[in-house]
């Protein structure tokens, strides 16, 4: 049997082993367009590769999926975090568990990871191929015909997984289209906010470890750190909500008002208590020297600044005008937000091959016989925080198992 894979990145080396582990008398190739393979799990997570997330309960990883998350229930009781996790252990590579649940390599180097999926593939003797790039496919009988750019004549294969991975526009996916896919025009998904005007800005560095954030107009909110930067605002929270409000926030074009809540408490009177209670306990202490909700220094002097209370008063000072100020910043703070920035080496897409042209039991096309697709050329994305390679990892074994 002829299998081919096209895409050198997590989801294509992933089914491309498990194709050939399955079916060990098979002829596997990797046909990679560009002349690197693995690029963006060796970018990933600051070189150190998030391989994939500690969560270990089913129904709640696919609550980090904003698109996919039903067909991806089904699809981890095949191959979950756990099993993720069995997997590179079992070949050389230990993992270890932050606090924040990201699984990564132990050595805190992506290398490990690229390493190990080379030497799996090495050592099946799958083929890879670099500068190979598939320009059509087309069904000949029971078999699939692939095109590849600068050449004349076509390739013949018995089974066909594609996992090239998001593209950032329509057109990209016009060759799976004509062969009666469904596509969902693809936007960016996890992005950071753009603010030029706001000068929050000069905060670069700082990290609100619990911040809740909505969307004015929408029903777009989140929780979690969020973090400035020197272009706006970035973070779990915000790139959260990037992801779920991906096609709402490309409808805005990317201008809208960012409401924030520093003291992650959505009850507006267990905020006025808790100030009270300070202001109960150290009367004649400056208000820069207490800070509530654990708030970073210099984000607690910038939200005085924005309340228009001076940080040299004291707490026993603070008028009831003030209190007020002071409460409805630390809750109800507005920012506009006018642009993005993506992160083009981990760049991830909403949108790609429709969930309705999948059978996701075998990740076989539905329009076309014998092809089949892993990764993030689906329409399925995910948070922050080992998500995307998980779905890569699973998509890509259930592909591989080719049935």
């Amino acid at each position: 049997m002829r299998i081919a894979v096209i895409g050198g990145g997590a989801a294509g080396f992933f089914s491309a082993i498990a194709a050939k582990e399955n079916r060990l008398d098979s002829h596997v190739t990797i046909f990679e367009k560009s002349q690197k393979v693995l690029s963006k799990v060796k970018v990933s997570g600051g070189g150190r590769c998030n391989v994939t997330n500690g969560t270990t309960s089913i129904s709640e990883l696919a609550k980090g999926y904003p698109r996919g998350e039903k067909q991806l229930k089904k699809a981890f009781s095949v191959f979950s975090t756990t099993d993720t996790w069995k997997w590179f252990e079992s070949r050389g590579v230990e993992l270890y568990t932050q606090d924040d649940n990201r699984v990564f390599p132990k050595s805190d180097n992506s290398q490990s990871i690229v390493d190990c999926l080379m030497a799996e593939t090495n050592q099946l003797g799958i083929d890879l191929q670099l500068g190979a790039g598939v320009s059509s496919i087309k069904s000949a009988s029971d078999k699939l015909e692939l095109q590849f750019q600068g050449e004349t004549e076509s390739r013949t294969f018995d089974k066909v997984i594609i996992a090239t991975g998001g593209s950032p526009s329509k057109k990209g996916f016009d060759w799976l289209e004509h062969l009666g896919h469904k596509i969902e025009v693809p936007v960016p998904s996890l992005f950071t906010f753009n603010m030029p005007t706001e000068p929050i800005k000069e905060l670069m560095g700082v990290v609100v470890a619990n911040a809740m954030v909505n969307i004015q107009g929408t029903k777009l909110k989140s929780q979690g750190p969020l973090l400035i930067t020197h272009w706006g605002m970035s973070g779990p929270a915000i790139l959260k909500l990037s992801a779920f409000g991906a096609r709402i926030l490309s409808e805005l074009g990317y201008k809208f008002k960012a409401q924030v809540n520093w003291a992650g408490e959505p009850n507006n009177e267990l905020v006025l208590e808790n100030v009270r209670d300070i202001i109960e306990q150290n009367p004649k202490k400056l208000l820069s020297n207490v800070r509530p909700f654990g708030l970073p220094e210099r984000m607690w002097l910038f939200l005085l600044t924005r309340s228009e209370i001076s940080s040299t008063k004291k707490w026993s000072e603070l008028s009831k005008k003030d209190l007020n100020k002071l409460v409805n910043t630390l809750t109800n703070d507005e920012y506009q937000v006018s642009g993005k920035t993506t992160f083009k080496e981990e760049f991830v897409t909403c949108g790609g091959i429709s969930l309705e042209s999948v059978n996701f039991k075998t990740m076989e096309s539905k329009a076309c016989p014998n092809l089949y697709f892993a990764g993030e050329i689906l329409d399925v994305d995910g948070i922050t925080g080992g998500y995307n390679f998980q779905a890569a990892w699973t998509t890509g074994f259930i592909a591989g198992k080719l049935n």
